[in-house]
């Protein structure tokens, strides 16, 4: 299976949360907080807990991938805002095979898991998301990646 690629750009990122938030924002619903999956929920839990007027903000740290290797997911770091995640918002840039939320799922039982982008094999775990992304496509995003220079395709464009 060839692995495609999907390049998330900062401006697409932060265009994407806001649709998220205002998603969730039309649930008329009062949160008491955010806990974001590091590290790949932390840009997009800012983002929600500016756009949603949240100012309580924890965070889960689970490891599920080395070296983009699956492993056995670990808590690294646990979240201390909430027993069970009730009334609670869980948030993740992308759900993936579904490693990492089912584990998320059965720490937080009663957060409400919104993540970003997702992918068939771990569409069903989430509540709610922005944009499915096909399985066999690596995301690589704005974090991931810098900016350099690119030559011009004709030579002499570049004089």
């Amino acid at each position: 299976m060839s692995e495609k690629k999907c390049i998330i750009s900062w401006d697409r990122l932060h265009r994407d949360c806001r649709k998220l938030s205002q998603r969730i924002n039309q649930m008329d619903r009062k949160w008491d907080g955010i806990i974001a999956i590091t590290r790949g929920g932390m840009i997009p839990a800012a983002i929600l807990a500016r756009e949603l007027g949240i100012r309580v903000v924890d965070s889960i740290s689970v490891r599920t991938y080395s070296h983009q290797q699956i492993e056995e997911p670990v808590i690294l770091n646990d979240v201390s805002a909430t027993e069970d995640g009730e009334n609670f918002l869980l948030i993740d840039d992308l759900v993936d095979t579904g490693v990492t939320a089912k584990f998320v799922r059965q720490r937080l039982p009663k957060a409400y898991f919104a993540t970003v982008y997702a992918k068939p094999e771990g569409r069903p775990l989430v509540d709610t998301f922005i944009a499915e992304v096909p399985q066999d496509t690596w995301i690589y995003f704005p974090w991931d990646l810098h900016l350099d220079y690119v030559k011009p395709i004709a030579k002499e464009a570049d004089e």
